[in-house]
């Protein structure tokens, strides 16, 4: 890369920093906030009488159609990543005050697929925006604290709830987490105008990452056809995720009713993504992308199928730990390995990766729903859905280690 394409200001270590900042209080906002923050809001909405199971399946199911619509949209979108992210993050804080303004379901379930639109086109706006610039400046090896901020703003919006849930309606807990959401866009909005898109990679090597692009990867190929077999894979870790994310805090509510335990839930499965990224960027800088990812499938398969073969409060807890503790590393390595494939193509190739995690997570809660009409109680029936992602996630596994070995 040609140094002199990046401006002067944006060649020190303090604008690295400053780009990690941004780019972790975007994804905090529109992850943590705009897109996850229904979990632990929804008991609280049960509480008040505004909801029930069924409407709130409505809601959840009109969010991943909105994070699979926006993903698909980005993936086809010529607008600069840091328009997307300014689009995207304005939306989120518009959005979710607005869900604590009307009382009408129909609106909740347009307001939750917009949600779900700007937090996909924050993703991958955020993806290619702020890893391009770490690439540019050679500091990649930040990402993991870019990352962090989808684990710091589900911890954020879960303590938020468990502090605040017994004093404040939930119609106010919506409106105090978008007023903590428009603090929060300030930095990104800002550096995003000042740095708009990181300077091209040049020649035939990739942008800088953290380890280096296995050999089995042709330099020069097609972006679809050597991302494809990622794709599938990060597909399968949605599948794979959904349901542990979905269903670990009415678990917990299950064996523990009070809400001072079960609510911690949500907020240690937030920390334990927040910090598997900084550490695994620490520790494994110069391990191959492939072989972290890969192993972190593993990981989350025994995360997930843990609650199916021992039911208790410990084994909640470690689910939690395992599941939170490898979403993160496995979103950020998937973009990174993506993004170093893409040859050019970031927003349109992490897009599709995107869009692969909705479909993925789409079919989980079906996948689900289906199993259980052919079992005897709907507990067995999450039992062996969970068996199924954790199968999922060990073939993808092995796929990815296979590929860095050059036989997928």
């Amino acid at each position: 890369m040609d140094t002199t394409t990046i401006p002067i200001a944006a060649r020190s270590g303090r604008t690295a920093t400053a780009v990690c900042v941004a780019a972790m209080a975007a994804l905090a906002v529109a992850m943590g906030i705009g897109r996850f923050a229904f979990t632990p809001l929804f008991p609280l909405m049960v509480r008040d009488g505004l909801l029930d199971s069924h409407a709130g399946a409505m809601l959840a199911a009109a969010n991943y159609l909105g994070y699979l619509a926006g993903a698909l949209a980005s993936s086809r979108m010529r607008t600069r990543p840091a328009q997307l992210l300014a689009f995207g993050l304005l939306g989120t804080v518009l959005i979710t005050a607005g869900v604590g303004w009307t009382a009408s379901l129909p609106w909740w379930v347009a307001l939750r697929f917009l949600a779900g639109v700007m937090s996909a086109w924050v993703l991958v706006a955020t993806s290619a925006w702020g890893l391009g610039w770490l690439a540019a400046l050679g500091r990649p090896g930040l990402a993991g604290v870019q990352f962090a901020g989808v684990g710091i703003g589900i911890a954020t919006a879960g303590l938020f709830c468990l502090l605040l849930g017994s004093v404040l309606p939930s119609s106010r807990m919506w409106i105090g987490l978008a007023a903590l959401a428009a603090l929060a866009v300030v930095p990104p909005l800002l550096l995003s105008r000042s740095l708009p898109a990181p300077p091209p990679a040049s020649g035939s090597a990739p942008a800088p990452v953290p380890v280096p692009v296995p050999r089995s990867a042709p330099a020069k190929a097609a972006a679809p056809q050597a991302t494809f077999g990622l794709v599938v894979c990060y597909t399968l870790f949605g599948f794979g995720y959904i349901l542990p994310a979905t269903y670990l805090p009415a678990l917990a509510r299950q064996l523990v009713d009070d809400p001072r335990v079960f609510g911690l839930a949500w907020p240690v499965f937030g920390a334990a993504a927040a910090l598997s990224t900084l550490i695994v960027s620490w520790r494994l800088a110069r391990a191959d992308r492939l072989v972290v990812w890969a192993a972190a499938h593993v990981i989350m398969a025994v995360g997930v199928l843990l609650p199916a073969v021992w039911t208790s409060l410990a084994s909640v807890t470690l689910a939690a730990l395992l599941v939170g503790g490898t979403f993160m590393v496995i979103t950020m390595t998937g973009m990174q390995e993506a993004r170093a494939r893409a040859e050019g193509q970031a927003t349109r190739v992490l897009g599709r990766m995107t869009a692969g995690f909705a479909l993925g997570q789409l079919a989980g809660p079906l996948a689900s729903a289906a199993i259980a009409r052919f079992t005897v109680t709907e507990s067995a029936g999450l039992h062996l859905a969970l068996a199924l992602s954790a199968l999922g996630l060990l073939a993808s596994a092995i796929y990815l280690y296979r590929y860095r070995k050059g036989n997928p």
